[in-house]
């Protein structure tokens, strides 16, 4: 290519920032307690609690599927922003139970959710997903690439968990949640800090790969995980990366209104708030009591329920960080709508 031609190119124009201007969630009705779970991994609600923090959970019905949760989160969204359906020019959806690899669920999300015309892909980061998502959002819309965007993560987990697996089934739960985001005259999404150790993969994977068609009978494969490493790498991390996000921002822990971290167990939310050493005022997100780990549904949902319930300011900082498979991990400082 000529140099002539490559100054014939025309970049996007560029925006000051990006900012997050609507929150929406879906909550499956059925509320699953310890005790229901118990029985089949010879638990107890008591040692249930006393391991990760959580009481309860939410399992999703046949006809909430991930796609359908993921609408209705993201047009709840739509409305708080104040943003038409067909002003969105891009949907991102971050889950890792949605069971078809092709065809992508976003661009039916999308449609569903109104945005006919919208481009729309499918974000693979497991727990850490929606602030992968949240992050490139975040690049579109200052790139001028885009100008309103949909992030939402929404999760089947009952669907590739075994309900009979002691390390995994009392931990997980069902749900979406979205955020719309849109330009900003001054940056309302802080850098994204993230990152991946590849060679420890196999602390947070599938028991088996998906069946080849024609080798025979297969046990569909399901979510395995050790527990104790898995621990031991989020403690570490989460407090590291965390620092190195409200570093990037520019910010204190004294500027925060919020530290909403994957809701992966109580004990690391509470390990992890303890590492930073948040000031009292600082409002620490605890969605998975109630609501278990909802992998990449659980950074929207727990900031959606902070709102909903008026425990944090609008307008206020809070510090999002995701992490689980991969193993991966990132985090930024956003600006609450």
């Amino acid at each position: 290519m000529t140099s002539a031609a490559v100054r014939g190119l025309r970049a996007s124009a560029t925006v000051p920032g990006s900012r997050v201007l609507g929150v929406g969630a879906y909550r499956p009705a059925r509320v699953v307690t310890n005790d229901e779970v118990a029985g089949p991994i010879d638990s107890s609600d008591e040692w249930i609690r006393r391991r990760s923090g959580i009481s309860a959970r939410r399992f999703a019905a046949p006809d909430e599927t991930v796609v359908a949760m993921a609408v209705t989160a993201s047009v709840k969204a739509l409305a708080q922003a104040g943003v038409a359906p067909d002003a969105v020019d891009t949907v991102l959806l971050a889950s890792m139970s949605q069971l078809e690899q092709s065809p992508p669920a976003a661009p039916r999300v999308a449609h569903r959710m109104g945005a006919r015309s919208a481009g729309a892909m499918d974000v693979g980061a497991a727990c850490a997903g929606f602030c992968h998502a949240l992050a490139t959002a975040d690049s579109l819309i200052r790139s001028g690439n885009s100008r309103y965007v949909v992030v939402v993560g929404s999760e089947r987990m009952t669907d590739i968990v075994d309900p009979t697996d002691r390390g995994t089934a009392f931990l997980f739960g069902d749900g979406a949640g979205a955020m719309v985001v849109g330009p900003a005259d001054e940056p309302g999404v802080g850098p994204v800090v993230w990152g991946s150790e590849g060679d420890r993969h196999e602390a947070i994977a599938h028991s088996a790969p998906w069946p080849v068609p024609g080798t025979g009978p297969t046990v569909p494969p399901t979510l395995r995980m050790d527990g104790p490493a898995v621990f031991r790498w989020a403690v570490a991390t989460v407090p590291r990366t965390a620092r190195a996000a409200l570093d990037a921002a520019g910010v204190d822990v004294a500027d925060l209104a919020a530290f909403v971290p994957h809701q992966a167990n109580l004990r690391i939310v509470d390990g992890s708030a303890k590492a930073l050493r948040l000031p009292d005022h600082v409002v620490v997100a605890r969605d998975v009591v109630h609501a278990g780990n909802t992998s990449a549904a659980s950074v929207p949902l727990a900031v959606e329920e902070l709102l909903a319930r008026g425990a944090v300011p609008r307008g206020g900082l809070a510090l999002l960080v995701g992490f689980g498979a991969g193993l991966s991990h990132a985090a930024q400082v956003v600006a609450l709508p």
